[in-house]
């Protein structure tokens, strides 16, 4: 499901998420370079609602579909753009400070962005606006223009206020741009009442704000595939961004 995404890129992303189910979906190759020189960060929820599972159609935990997403789309996107990677939640206690730079952006991050998610053990707290704001800190982004692409499942459960957040960011770095892919998002209330049996899918995350005053896009994703595709439209830089003008194949 994809949400909120004006009308040309609501498209362009269903068409990738289609290409990526078919396996069509380009590969990077040198010259894609061009129009990635902005470093990136990827901020990835690492806290214990991403092992959560057994209820609200979900049949596995958050973090083992994330962990396939991430395997598939790095070694596409890595060659043509410096990757950092920092992960909010796990720690030695539950605490909101519980926020790991695992590394600011570096060539060909694949490998190691593959197995630092591979080794993640989801826990803890969700100091979500402090962990955007430390990546911001990472890129340099008063000096330097830079992307951030925030993976959550949705809380801020430390007292951060994003909003706040994204003005600043808005007015002190006016190119530094915020993606926010939200995953299986899930409201604060379940019913079994057949009228309300779907509410569990209404959830948005508080960080949405991120996206929307520094020009990023806000994306909902509820499979592995449109996590895929939203990875890659957020960081894959412009071979991605245009596959708005293919045509698929019949079939």
């Amino acid at each position: 499901m994809v949400g909120s995404l004006p009308r040309p890129l609501g498209r362009s992303l269903s068409l990738i998420a289609a290409c990526a189910v078919a396996g069509l979906m380009p590969v990077p190759h040198a010259g894609a370079a061009q129009g990635c020189s902005e470093d990136a960060m990827v901020v990835f929820d690492g806290s214990g609602s991403m092992s959560e599972m057994g209820f609200n159609l979900m049949d596995e935990p958050r973090i083992f579909a994330a962990r396939r997403a991430i395997r598939q789309v790095m070694p596409q996107v890595a060659p043509v753009r410096n990757l950092g990677l920092l992960v909010y939640g796990p720690g030695p206690r539950e605490a909101c400070d519980n926020i790991d730079l695992r590394f600011s952006p570096i060539p060909d991050a694949a490998p190691r962005m593959i197995a630092e998610i591979d080794r993640l053990m989801p826990s803890g707290n969700t100091p979500l606006t402090a962990s955007v704001a430390r990546a911001a800190e990472a890129l340099d982004y008063r000096t330097r223009p830079g992307v951030v692409v925030l993976v959550t499942d949705g809380k801020e459960t430390c007292g951060g206020a994003p909003c706040q957040l994204a003005a600043e960011l808005a007015a002190d770095a006016p190119a530094l741009t915020v993606h926010v892919i939200g995953f299986k998002l899930r409201g604060e209330h379940f019913s079994w009442d057949s009228e309300n049996q779907h509410d569990y899918r209404q959830g948005q995350t508080v960080a949405r704000c991120l996206a929307d005053q520094t020009g990023g896009l806000y994306l909902t994703t509820e499979t592995v595939d449109e996590l895929v595709a939203a990875l890659r439209t957020t960081l894959g830089c412009p071979i991605f961004g245009r596959l708005e003008d293919a045509v698929l194949p019949a079939g």
